[in-house]
């Protein structure tokens, strides 16, 4: 285990980042997407959102002050592991080749699990299958039907997580799929602290599910939420994404900042099929691209940074997605699927 060394002042570690290119990069074209949707958009967005309206210029500011609340989560994450000896997630990779092959893979399979996603659904007459359950976090749309939203968890819980793992599983271990824990005691004290302020974040600015459902369907419905997305959304996300695809971007990449940002574009690509986008026209199609990366590029950057800095892929799990966001927002609109009363 190498030596623990004092960590660089917050200043030194500022400049370095804005001294890559991938940063630079992303900076920029945040800046012009923010641009281009005020430009583009109407007063309104063209989206359905009935569990989050309000104007363009409303949506853009969110998006940046959500962006910079992430951007404190990190600076948190960071704060609490800052003495914590971290394995170099590179090493659980292998050769350069190795790891190039084994991520153009990767990623033309999860190219092809949303294609099968899409037609699969759509042979059934129902959303495309994505990462989130059509309804997820914005409001309802279409009604959903239970066996809409089942197919959706069994589909994505099978293509994103249980045939990749068994694939990795028989030539990596589980330490180096970021499935075991070097530091456990450090690992909850991450869990604890961002999940605390992650939660006191939503019922401050979102809509949960507290207050809008009975005492029965509390009861039901925020276990069924949670068992719910945690097939559909947070293992297939936290397998392909975090244990297999994190540790060799970094490996290809040699940049911690360079793989958060990839990290984060992954996250996003995989909700491309989000029901609430609108494809009717250039503008629009423009737009919902845009706000998909608006919505999901800074938790994937999260869940990345969580990754990279405990080196355990279960951390993001606990602390910034299975219960907040799904089971805190989404439980009411699982609770509109099922037909809990």
């Amino acid at each position: 285990m190498p030596p623990l060394t004092a960590a660089p002042p917050a200043r030194t570690v500022l400049r370095r980042l804005t001294l890559q290119r991938s940063v630079q990069v992303t900076a920029t074209a945040w800046i012009t997407a923010n641009l281009v949707a005020l430009l583009v958009a109407d007063d309104a967005l063209p989206f359905g959102w009935p569990g989050v309206p309000g104007s363009t210029v409303d949506h853009v500011v969110n998006t940046n002050l959500g962006m910079l609340t992430i951007f404190g989560l990190m600076a948190v994450t960071c704060l609490l592991t800052r003495n914590r000896v971290r394995p170099d997630l590179a090493t659980r990779a292998q050769d350069l080749a190795v790891a190039r092959r084994e991520t153009v893979l990767l990623l033309t399979y999860g190219a092809l699990g949303l294609a099968g996603g899409y037609f699969f659904a759509r042979l059934f007459g129902w959303h495309p299958f994505g990462l989130h359950l059509a309804g997820s976090i914005f409001g309802t749309h279409d009604h959903v039907a239970p066996a809409e939203a089942i197919s959706w968890a069994a589909y994505n819980v099978v293509i994103y997580a249980v045939l990749p793992l068994a694939y990795f599983r028989r030539k990596y271990s589980a330490k180096q799929l970021n499935l075991v824990s070097s530091d456990r005691r450090g690992d909850a004290r991450v869990i604890v602290v961002i999940l605390l302020i992650e939660s006191a974040i939503q019922f401050a600015t979102l809509t949960t599910a507290f207050g809008q459902l009975t005492t029965g369907q509390y009861l039901i419905g925020l276990p069924l939420t949670f068992l719910l997305y945690l097939a559909g959304a947070v293992l297939p996300s936290m397998v392909f994404v975090y244990c297999i695809l994190v540790p060799r971007f970094l490996k290809l990449t040699g940049s911690t900042a360079t793989t958060v940002i990839l990290g984060g574009i992954t996250y996003t690509l995989l909700h491309l099929w989000d029901a609430w986008t609108v494809l009717t026209s250039p503008a629009n199609w423009l737009l919902s691209i845009i706000f998909l990366f608006f919505t999901y590029f800074g938790p994937g950057m999260m869940k990345t940074v969580l990754t990279t800095r405990t080196a355990n892929a279960w951390t993001h799990i606990w602390a910034y997605h299975a219960v907040a966001p799904h089971t805190l927002i989404d439980a009411p609109h699982v609770a509109e699927i099922f037909h809990l009363r």
